[in-house]
């Protein structure tokens, strides 16, 4: 896939991944370890650094990684900076907190390669660290529930931003529209919006990375992430109401059909060529 704002090396789809970051230092510097050991190393890192007291930038650096600084503008402003920052083909999401196996970064890419009808894709989770025992089952509920609840709203899975991948040429086509300036919508949820007309969302639970278990302590925590995502459904009504949203995803979808045939396997979003 390529625009004036991507880089191929020859023929090879290039793969960027995103990290947005505040006063996560350690932690920042295990997952850019983990990305360090991938069977596909990426082609570019961006490190946003929103805000930071701590020495996540020098870990950014100390790693290789392009940094991008923000005063403190919350996760959708830094998320949108990243991908704008990026030049790759495909993006790739990361949370600070976040250890990627190995093999993520070629997977991720290969899911996209793979089928041209997908614009974007996130994956399962398990927690690296807090009690053994619940380290696999408690991510797994709550990412079912998080696709029980939204899958219908927006008429197609959501996206889990602490492991997805999406087109460069989706982000180009949605990024003046996302919510970037309000720090209180869920950047995932508010991208999975924006990218349900340009083509096919998918969820692959047969894919997990790993993350931090303060995810998913806290009674505080819990009601903070579900207010915000209230929140981020009630920003995008009237417009993508139930059904409302539904009849006009399924006509921007024929629209966008032609993505799928084998002919178009080599277009872009925009027409032009890959």
């Amino acid at each position: 896939m390529q625009d004036e704002n991507t880089a191929t090396r020859g023929d090879r789809t290039t793969v960027g991944v995103v990290i947005p970051s505040r006063d996560d230092a350690a932690m920042l510097e295990r997952c850019l370890r983990a990305l360090r050991d991938q069977s596909r190393t990426p082609d570019e890192i961006i490190v946003v650094d929103d805000g930071s007291r701590d020495r996540t930038a020098a870990v950014a650096r100390s790693f290789g990684a392009r940094l991008v600084v923000l005063p403190g503008d919350g996760i959708p402003a830094a998320s949108a900076a990243g991908y704008d920052a990026a030049t790759a083909d495909i993006l790739c999401r990361l949370d600070a907190d976040c250890v990627p196996p190995t093999d993520w970064v070629e997977t991720m890419t290969g899911i996209l390669e793979a089928d041209a009808s997908l614009v974007a894709v996130s994956t399962g989770a398990r927690a690296v660290d807090g009690p053994p025992r619940w380290r696999a089952l408690v991510p797994r509920l709550y990412l079912a529930a998080y696709r029980a609840v939204l899958t219908p709203t927006l008429g197609h899975p959501p996206l889990f931003a602490s492991s997805l991948a999406l087109r460069a040429s989706a982000w180009h086509a949605v990024r003046d529209e996302v919510h970037r300036d309000d720090p209180a919508v869920h950047d995932d949820l508010d991208l999975a919006f924006h990218l349900g007309g340009l083509g096919r969302v998918a969820f692959r639970s047969d894919v997990t990375v790993g993350m931090s278990w303060r995810s998913f302590q806290g009674f505080r925590s819990g009601l903070r992430r579900v207010r915000r995502g209230f929140h981020t459904v009630v920003v995008h009504w009237p417009r993508d109401f139930p059904p409302r949203r539904w009849l006009r995803l399924v006509g921007l979808r024929r629209t966008h059909s032609a993505l799928t045939a084998p002919r178009d396997q080599n277009r872009s979003l925009d027409g032009s060529p890959l």
